[in-house]
């Protein structure tokens, strides 16, 4: 990312109601149930099978930084709470984009299959539902707090002779592909950007 991108990107940031800060877009996890919820129970599901997570953000460089996330699904929302001064905060106070997989636990055989959604995280400063969403998780004080507003959910399983992807994007149905490694076009072919501002990648 050219430091053009992420001022543009830095500067899409905009203030919406209860306080927070809205990175253009996307959709609640209360969406994502209504749009496709048997989907969205498997997606939730996998996320609820660990405590811990991977979230990906972007250094002020464009390079990535993953770090263990606890992901919290509550009140249709889909929330990411994060230490003082941690540098994921700063990440997303520059950049709201982030990704975030599931644990995808011990083993190789993907039970529950492989899952991670994508977005943008909005800050929450609004100090009455800072309170209730302390009072409710009882998180370590003093702490960040983010929801996010999905443009990507993606489950990836193994359906033999089959690797099956599902994916899911605001405004459209539910995408199901099936690849196998004989199928030199679908898993080799170049990822495209989506549309502008999707924070995720078309799938080839």
């Amino acid at each position: 990312m050219t430091s053009e991108n992420g001022r543009r990107a830095g500067g899409d940031r905009r203030r919406v109601a209860g306080g927070a800060t809205n990175g253009g877009g996307g959709a609640s996890w209360a969406a994502v149930e209504a749009a496709v919820p048997e989907f969205a129970a498997v997606v939730r599901e996998r996320f609820g099978a660990y405590r811990h997570h991977v979230l990906a953000t972007l250094r002020a460089d464009g390079a990535p930084r993953l770090t263990g996330l606890e992901a919290d699904f509550r009140r249709g929302e889909l929330w990411l709470g994060m230490m003082t001064g941690s540098r994921k905060v700063l990440d997303l106070r520059r950049d709201p984009r982030f990704a975030l997989h599931a644990n995808p636990g011990g083993g190789t055989d993907l039970a529950g299959g492989d899952v991670r959604v994508a977005g943008r995280a909005v800050e929450v400063t609004d100090p009455g539902l800072r309170a209730r969403y302390a009072a409710a998780v009882k998180p370590p004080e003093p702490f960040h707090l983010f929801r996010a507003r999905l443009t990507e959910v993606v489950r990836t399983s193994v359906e033999p002779p089959f690797m099956k992807l599902e994916i899911w994007r605001p405004d459209r149905p539910l995408r199901t592909l099936r690849r196998t490694s004989e199928d030199p076009e679908l898993l080799e072919g170049p990822e495209r950007p989506t549309s502008e501002g999707s924070g995720g990648f078309e799938a080839p």
